[in-house]
C-alpha cells in the first residue's frame, strides 16, 4: 500500500485557502494519511516553504510524536486547537511553536507550502517545543520509514 497524504481543505498543487494564511485565518488545515508502513510507531508533520527569500527556506510548522493509532489532524488543530496527547510542536521560523500560516513577502511571487507526514520508527523523537525545523529534520532523518507530501500554493500580491 502506498503512503499518502490528503486534505479536506485543499488539493495538491492548489491555492491555499484563507484559513491557512497567517494574516487571514492562521489555522492548520485538515490532514489525513493512509498506508503507513509496518513498524510505524508514531508520525510527524512538517510545513516548509522552499521559496522563502532566506537562502534556507522557512519552517512554518513542525510536529512530532503523534501516536501511531491516529491517521489525521483536524482543521484548526494548531496553533490553539486540539493537538493529540503527547505531540510536540516545535519552534517555527516565526520564533514560536505551533502552526504559522502562509506569509510570503508582498510581490515575491507564488510560494509552495509543502505539508509532509512522516511515518516514524520510534514512538518518541527527542525534540522539544524550543527546537527548530532543522533539529526536527535531523531527528527525522534517522527515524523515517516513509513520507508523503502535498503542496499548497499562495501568493501575496500586496
Amino acid at each position: 500500500m502506498t503512503f499518502t497524504l490528503t486534505s479536506d481543505d485543499f488539493t495538491d498543487g492548489a491555492t491555499l485557502p484563507d484559513d491557512q494564511v497567517q494574516a487571514k485565518g492562521n489555522r492548520s488545515p485538515h490532514l489525513k494519511w493512509s498506508g503507513a508502513p509496518e513498524g510505524t510507531k508514531s508520525f510527524a508533520v512538517t510545513l516548509y516553504d522552499p521559496d522563502a527569500p532566506t537562502g534556507s527556506g522557512f519552517w512554518h510548522w513542525t510536529v512530532a510524536n503523534i501516536p501511531a493509532d491516529l491517521t489525521e489532524l483536524a482543521a484548526g488543530a494548531s496553533p490553539e486547537g486540539d493537538m493529540p496527547k503527547g505531540a510536540i510542536q516545535g519552534r517555527t521560523d516565526f520564533g514560536k511553536p505551533g502552526f504559522g500560516g502562509a506569509a510570503p513577502p508582498p510581490g515575491h511571487g507564488p510560494h509552495r507550502y509543502i505539508f509532509t507526514v512522516f511515518a516514524v520508527d520510534t514512538d518518541r523523537l527527542d525534540v522539544t517545543a524550543d527546537d527548530s525545523g532543522a533539529v526536527f529534520g535531523f531527528n527525522l532523518h534517522f527515524h523515517t520509514l516513509a513520507k508523503a507530501s502535498i503542496t499548497g500554493v499562495y501568493e501575496n500580491k500586496g
